[in-house]
Formats: structure tokens, C-alpha cells, sequence
């Protein structure tokens, strides 16, 4: 008995009945390019929407990360690439422990209006997370590391929202100290038009922490380290993470030694020895006027130098396992565009494409 023709085969029979040979011809090289142009699109459609590898590596000076020089740092760690900054966030303690960008006059020359979107991190396992409810009446603000100002994009702006990207703050820390350094440190990248990279986070200093929620330990003080290639000007902030309003610049050495963070592996001891009058507010920033040189810190312990190797193994973390943004994850959930589906979809646009050609053909 002859196996029955499959309707493919039942729509060529009859093309070839019909004398169509040109009209077969037609039909592949339209399917195929209906199948390389649908897939394409698909892919951009599905690419647009996430970061790529290259541009996790962007906001690291000289595209490389900075380094957990201590083990018990690493653990539960996750090296996270969102859209214009980037995290390495403790499940430990349930914040970052640094988060990057790099700050440049054509990203700040973006205004994205403020639309507040506080969310967990759904790339952290639910027993590491912080949760919405965690900072639930606990008396600290939600307080952004890479600033929602920082954004040059809405997809960025969502990603700043990620609570991957928060501590524990006190209220007037983030209100005033916190949002007057932001604003200083932009208006070094706008009025001096030079390009700026931070490395922002907790400092966790004493013997025994608090915590709030299900166990988000709030840090004893917040740090923001800066670095001016075009100038060489170099200095952190280090703020109480209290309602005292204080702040001091220190050296970046003096951060490592408190942190265990290799904050910039690809300066020298010397470089980051050397401390700048870095400004406290956006007014004390003039566009012709270079920071001023404060000193050199001879006490501090900076961190180790760090091997190539090492340093590679963590940016191929940061361009594989770090390399799609929570705002991402959400896009492809609701669009459910995966593998499979890029596929189904293809198949049912050619499928239409012989069945319209089919009803010319009768």
C-alpha cells in the first residue's frame, strides 16, 4: 500500500500538475528567505532587549571587574550584568558588595524621567534574595548604589531598581549625603567632559550587624570610589551610614584594606595611593577648574595585586552567567520568544506562505 503524501507533499503534486516548476522555484526561495528574514528579526527582536556580553565589560575601567580578594566574600556570590552598571551581590548579606559603571558626557546627556519600580532580583536564588517586604517598615530607604539619574535608557532606569542594586540606607545617608555626592560625581562627567568610573557599595565594619527582613544586613557605612583617567584624579567617599550627615574622601587603598575588594586591579599601587579633593556637592565643580591633589596615603594596606588569570575567569563570569538583565527576563517571559518558539513561529509563516500560494494556484 502507498504511504500517503503529507500536505507538503500533496501542495508540490499538484504544483507540478499545474506546470508551475517556475512558481516551485518562487515558492523556495521565498520560504527560505521568509524563514533567514523572520529568524533574524526574531533574534534582533530578542537581543534588543538585553545587554550584550561587550557592553557587561564596558562599565569596568579597561574592562575588568573588580576582585573579592577574601574567600568568604565569594561566597553565594553572583556577578550580575544589568543595562548600564554592573553588581556583584552576596547572598550572605543580601545586598551588593560593589556595583560598576562607567559615566561618560554623551550617557548623562540622556534625561530619562524618574518612574519608580522597586523589584526583586529574579536571577537570585529565593533564599538569597532580598525582598520587597525586607525594607518594609525597617526605618532604612532602598538606597541605590548606581543612581536612577545615572540611566541613559528606560530598560537602565528598570534595572536600577532591581533591589540587587540596594542597601539598607539611612534615610538622611541616601536623601542628602548619598544624592549630593551622585550629582558631584555627574558633574564631573558633564562639565569637565571626561569620562568617569565608580565602584559603589556597603561597608559592613562592625563586630556585630544588624539585619532587617528575612536577614538584609545593613552596612555600617556606604562607599564610592572614583577614578578620572583623562586627569588621573583618584579618591573615594565613605559616608556613616547613619543620619549624621558626615562624609570624608579617603584613598581607594584605604577602601580596599577595609572592604577585602581589589576596586580597580588595573591601577598600580601608586595610583591609588593618591588621594584628590574629590567634590562634595555639583556646585563645587568647575568646568576649567582640574581637582585639586589632597595626598598620599603611606598607611593603608591596599590590596593585592591580582593574577591575569584570575581576572580573566571573572570577566568571562560577567560575559556568560551575568549576561541578561532582570528587565530581560521579564521581556522574554512575557513574550515567550525562546528557542522553540523562534522556531514555531518561523514554520508557521512559511506554512501561511504555501497555503497562499496554494489558493492563487486553483
Amino acid at each position: 500500500m502507498a504511504k500517503k503524501k503529507s500536505s507538503s507533499g500533496q501542495i508540490l503534486t499538484r504544483l507540478f500538475n499545474q506546470n508551475g516548476v517556475k512558481m516551485i522555484l518562487g515558492v523556495v526561495a521565498a520560504g527560505s528567505f521568509a524563514f533567514a528574514f523572520g529568524q533574524e528579526k526574531i533574534q534582533q527582536f530578542v537581543a534588543s532587549a538585553t545587554p550584550s556580553n561587550s557592553a557587561c565589560l564596558d562599565q569596568f575601567y579597561r574592562d575588568v571587574p573588580p576582585y573579592l580578594m577574601k574567600d568568604s566574600l565569594n561566597k553565594h556570590s553572583y556577578p550580575l550584568c544589568f543595562n548600564g552598571f554592573n553588581v556583584m551581590y552576596s547572598g550572605v548579606s543580601k545586598t551588593p558588595l560593589w556595583v560598576a559603571e562607567a559615566l561618560t558626557p554623551e550617557r548623562l546627556s540622556q534625561k530619562i524621567p524618574r518612574e519608580d519600580s522597586f523589584h526583586e532580583e529574579p536571577r537570585v536564588a529565593q533564599e538569597h534574595r532580598a525582598l520587597l517586604s525586607d525594607y518594609r517598615a525597617s526605618g532604612y530607604d532602598r538606597g541605590h548604589m548606581a543612581p536612577n539619574a545615572d540611566m541613559p535608557t528606560k530598560d537602565a532606569q528598570f534595572d536600577s531598581f532591581s533591589l540587587a542594586n540596594m542597601v539598607p540606607q539611612a534615610p538622611k545617608n541616601n536623601q542628602q549625603v548619598w544624592r549630593e555626592l551622585e550629582e558631584a560625581v555627574r558633574a564631573l562627567a558633564t562639565r569637565q567632559k571626561q569620562d568617569v568610573y565608580i565602584v559603589s557599595g556597603p561597608v559592613f565594619a562592625a563586630k556585630k550587624l544588624k539585619t532587617i527582613g528575612r536577614g538584609v544586613i545593613v552596612p555600617t557605612a556606604t562607599y564610592k570610589a572614583v577614578y578620572l583617567p583623562k586627569t588621573g584624579a583618584i579618591g573615594a567617599y565613605y559616608a556613616p551610614n547613619d543620619n549624621s550627615l558626615q562624609v570624608k574622601i579617603v584613598s581607594v587603598c584605604y577602601l580596599e584594606e577595609q572592604l577585602g575588594i581589589n576596586l580597580f586591579p588595573q591601577l598600580t599601587e601608586e595610583q591609588k595611593r593618591n588621594t584628590y579633593n574629590l567634590p562634595l556637592k555639583a556646585t563645587a565643580v568647575k568646568a576649567a577648574k582640574p581637582i585639586d591633589y589632597s595626598h598620599w596615603d603611606a598607611e593603608s594596606q591596599c590590596a593585592e595585586e591580582v593574577d591575569n588569570s584570575a581576572l580573566q575567569a571573572m570577566q568571562k563570569q560577567f560575559k556568560s552567567a551575568g549576561g541578561t538583565s532582570s528587565h530581560a527576563q521579564n521581556q522574554d517571559a512575557a513574550s515567550g520568544l525562546d528557542a522553540s518558539a523562534q522556531d514555531a513561529i518561523v514554520k508557521q509563516l512559511i506554512e501561511a506562505l504555501l497555503q497562499y500560494i496554494l489558493q492563487l494556484l486553483k
